[in-house]
C-alpha cells in the first residue's frame, strides 16, 4: 500500500462539465468541482453555502401563463423591482410588496400587457418612465409618481417613420409643370394643375435632372410644403415629364404592420431594434425628443435609420448602450463603431458587424465592466463580446465553454455586481427545461470564471436585481395546488420561501402547506417538521426563527489524478484516509457521508446554537475503495458552510 497527499487549495474553476473529466492537463481541472449545487464561489477561492429565500407574496394575475421581472431605479433611495403578470404589475420596494396602487385598493398596476407579450417584451428606462415593448403590442410607458403611484399609457408618437411596403409611382402627366419655391431646405412645391391630395402627405417627389423632396403638408390640390433630401438643380419649372410622385409609404409601426421589438436609450436618443414587418431595422429618435422619429433634414440632431441588410437574416432581440451602440440580433452582433468622441449622426449611423454567434430572444444582455455577456442563439453557450484597444475590434469568448452542461433551456438572466471584496460578481441564469438555475462566479480582471448550480423545491422561472437584492419568482406546491411566489435571497437566511419571526411560539407557513420544513429558533436547529398552516416551535424563540424548506448542497471534487515523481499517472484503486477541510464561520459539515464534529460539548452546550468554527477540522477512518476517490461534503443540518480548501491522504492498492 502506497500513500499520497493531495491538496486542493480553491475551487476557482466551480463546477466543471462532464465532456472535461480526462482534461487532467488544465489548471482548471486541479481547481474545478465535479458537483457544486447550491453554493456560491469565493474570490479567494473557497466556497460557501448559498443563502437561503425569504417569501414575500403570492402572484396573481395567471402567473402559470407567464411572468417577468424588472428592476426600476428612481433615485439612490428609490428603487423597485416589478413583477408582470397577466395585464397586472406587482411593485416591490426594500422587499416589501406596495399596496393601494395609484389609489386602486389593489396592491398591483392593471396594466394592458397580456401574458403572451411577457417572454419576448423588452424594457429600458430614463428617470421615472420606463418604456415597453414587444412587436405584438403598442408600446407602453409606464410612469412612476412615488412609491404607490404609478400609471401605464400607450405611447403616442410625435412622428413615425415610414416604409413603402409597396412602392408605386404616380401618373403625372396631367399636374403640369411643378415649381419649387427654393433649391433645398423647406420648400414649397407648386404643380400647374390641381394633383395632391392627403394621402400624398409622407410621400415622395423626384424630379429630373436633380432633386428629391417628402411631402410634409398639403397645402391645397397645387401647393405642399416639403422637405428636401436632395436638393433642386434650380427654381424654374419642371416640365410634367420630368417630374414624379412616388406614394406607397405608410408607417412602420401600425396594428398591421406589428410595433418594435427592442428598446434602449443611447446618447440622448431613444432606439428602437426591428418590428414585425422590419425585424432587422434600426431606428433612433431624434435627440432629446424621444417619441418623434421622422427624418427631416439630415442634421446632426435628426432622426436615424438603418437596416442590417447582410447575407443571414438578423431579426434584432437586443440592443444595449455600451462603449457604442450594440445590436444583438438573431444572426449575429453588431455595433455603431464610433471614433473617439464623435457622436452618432444620420450621415455616420453605420453598423459593423463584430461576431456571428446569434442571440437568444428573451434573454436580455448584460453588461459587464470586461464586457456584455450574452446566451447564444440555441441556448446552450454563454458568451462574451468585449472590445479589445489592442486589437481595435470586438472579441468574442466563450464563458461557458468548461460548464456548459449548466445551461438547460435558459430563460432569463440577470447580473448582481459585487460590492464587497469577499463577492464576485454573479451571473445567474434561470434554466426553462428543469428550474434550476446556472450561477457564474465572475472575476473577469484575474479571469476567474466558477459555475455553480442552484436548486429548490420547485422551479425557479425567474431572476431580477435590484441593485443588491436578487429577487426570483419561483413555482412551488402547497398541498396540491402550484403557487407562484415572489422570494428574495438574504445572506442570513439557511432556508427556502422562509417564513421569518421574532420571539413568536409559532410562524405562519402556509403557503408551504404539506411540505417538510427546517426548523430554526433562536440559532438552534429542531427537528423537521410537517408544514401545517402554522408551526410551532419546541423552544420558544427569544430573539429571531426561522421556517423554510431545506436546501440541498452538495460539493464534491473531481477525481484524483495521482502522479509518481516520473510522471506516470497511477490507475489502482484509492481510499482516502485522512482528510483535513480548512473552514471558515461553519456550523455544520457532512465528508463522505461522515458528521464531521463542530460543536464542543459542555455544560447545556446542547441548549445552544452551534458556534461558527473558523480552522481546520482532520477526519479520519474514512472506508471505501474506488476508482476515483473523490470527496463529497454535503450536510445535515441549515446551517452556515464555507469551505476553504482540502487536504487529503490518499492510500492505492493493485487489487481489483
Amino acid at each position: 500500500m502506497t500513500r499520497f497527499v493531495n491538496i486542493q487549495t480553491n475551487f476557482t474553476s466551480g463546477e466543471l462539465d462532464p465532456l472535461v473529466r480526462s482534461r487532467l492537463d488544465l489548471d482548471a481541472y486541479k481547481n474545478g468541482l465535479e458537483v457544486a449545487r447550491n453554493v456560491v464561489c469565493q474570490p479567494q477561492g473557497g466556497v460557501t453555502r448559498r443563502p437561503g429565500t425569504k417569501y414575500i407574496t403570492e402572484l396573481g394575475g395567471s402567473p402559470e401563463n407567464g411572468v417577468r421581472l424588472v428592476h426600476f431605479e428612481f433615485s439612490v433611495d428609490d428603487s423597485y423591482m416589478l413583477a408582470f403578470t397577466n395585464n397586472r404589475m406587482y411593485i416591490f420596494k426594500n422587499k416589501v410588496l406596495q399596496t393601494n396602487i395609484a389609489g386602486s385598493g389593489n396592491d398591483y398596476l392593471t396594466t394592458t400587457i397580456a401574458s403572451a407579450r411577457l417572454d419576448k417584451m423588452c424594457f429600458t428606462q430614463s428617470a421615472d418612465t420606463l418604456i415597453v415593448v414587444e412587436e405584438d403590442m403598442v408600446p407602453k410607458k409606464i410612469t412612476r409618481t412615488s412609491d404607490t403611484a404609478w400609471s401605464i399609457s400607450d405611447i403616442t408618437f410625435d412622428s413615425t417613420p415610414q416604409h413603402a411596403y409597396t412602392l408605386t409611382i404616380a401618373n403625372t402627366s396631367a399636374s403640369g409643370t411643378l415649381t419649387p419655391s427654393d433649391v433645398s431646405g423647406k420648400i414649397t412645391l407648386t404643380a400647374q394643375h390641381s394633383t395632391f391630395t392627403t394621402a400624398h402627405v409622407g410621400q415622395y417627389i423626384n424630379a429630373q435632372p436633380q432633386g428629391r423632396a417628402r411631402i410634409v403638408e398639403r397645402v391645397s390640390g397645387t401647393v405642399v410644403n416639403v422637405v428636401t433630401e436632395f436638393p433642386f438643380f434650380d427654381t424654374g419649372a419642371i416640365a410634367n415629364a420630368d417630374w414624379e410622385l412616388e406614394t406607397g409609404y405608410e408607417d412602420v409601426w401600425s396594428s398591421s404592420k406589428g410595433w418594435p421589438r427592442t428598446v434602449t436609450f443611447h446618447q440622448g436618443r431613444l432606439y428602437f431594434g426591428g418590428s414585425k414587418s422590419r425585424p432587422s431595422t434600426i431606428w433612433g429618435s431624434k435627440v432629446g425628443l424621444f417619441f418623434d422619429f421622422k427624418p427631416v433634414e439630415g442634421l446632426d440632431d435628426d432622426a436615424v435609420e438603418a437596416t442590417l441588410d447582410t447575407n443571414t437574416f438578423n431579426a434584432v432581440v437586443d440592443m444595449i448602450s455600451g462603449r457604442d451602440l450594440q445590436i444583438f440580433t438573431s444572426g449575429g452582433e453588431f455595433a455603431v463603431n464610433q471614433e473617439g468622441l464623435n457622436p452618432i449622426t444620420p450621415t455616420s449611423f453605420f453598423l459593423s458587424s463584430t461576431s456571428r454567434n446569434g442571440t437568444k430572444e428573451g434573454v436580455r444582455v448584460k453588461q459587464l465592466e470586461s464586457g456584455v455577456l450574452f446566451v447564444q442563439r440555441q441556448g446552450k453557450q454563454l458568451s462574451e463580446i468585449a472590445y479589445s484597444d489592442t486589437q481595435l475590434t470586438y472579441v468574442t469568448s466563450k464563458i461557458s465553454l468548461l460548464s456548459g452542461h449548466l445551461l438547460k433551456g435558459p430563460k432569463r438572466m440577470d447580473i448582481r455586481r459585487a460590492v464587497n471584496t469577499d463577492e464576485n460578481d454573479l451571473l445567474l441564469i434561470v434554466n426553462d427545461d428543469d428550474g434550476s438555475m446556472a450561477v457564474f462566479s465572475l472575476l473577469r480582471a484575474q479571469n476567474v470564471i466558477a459555475a455553480s448550480e442552484f436548486t429548490t423545491t420547485g422551479n425557479f422561472l425567474d431572476v431580477g436585481v435590484d441593485i443588491t437584492d436578487i429577487y426570483t419568482v419561483v413555482k412551488r406546491t402547497d398541498d396540491t395546488t402550484d403557487k407562484y411566489y415572489v422570494e428574495v435571497f438574504e445572506d442570513n437566511r439557511l432556508t427556502d420561501s422562509a417564513a421569518v419571526g421574532t420571539t413568536a411560539s409559532s410562524l405562519d407557513a402556509s403557503h408551504i402547506d404539506g411540505q417538510t420544513v427546517n426548523v430554526i429558533s433562536d440559532g438552534l436547529v429542531e427537528e423537521d417538521q410537517t408544514a401545517d398552516s402554522a408551526v410551532t416551535f419546541v423552544n420558544t424563540p427569544t430573539t429571531s426563527s426561522e421556517v423554510g424548506l431545506p436546501i440541498d448542497v452538495e460539493i464534491k471534487t473531481m477525481p484524483i489524478d495521482i502522479r509518481i515523481q516520473s510522471g506516470t499517472r497511477i490507475g489502482f484503486k484509492k481510499r482516502i484516509v485522512e482528510v483535513n477541510a480548512l473552514l471558515y464561520e461553519t456550523q455544520n459539515i457532512v465528508i463522505n457521508d461522515n458528521l464531521v464534529p463542530i460543536r464542543t460539548l459542555g455544560a447545556d452546550a446542547l441548549d445552544d446554537e452551534v458556534q461558527e468554527f473558523t480552522g481546520t477540522k482532520v477526519l479520519h477512518g474514512i472506508l471505501g475503495y474506488s476508482n476515483e476517490g473523490q470527496i463529497t461534503v454535503t450536510q445535515s443540518a441549515p446551517l452556515k458552510l464555507t469551505l476553504l480548501g482540502l487536504e487529503y491522504k490518499i492510500a492505492t492498492h493493485q487489487g481489483t
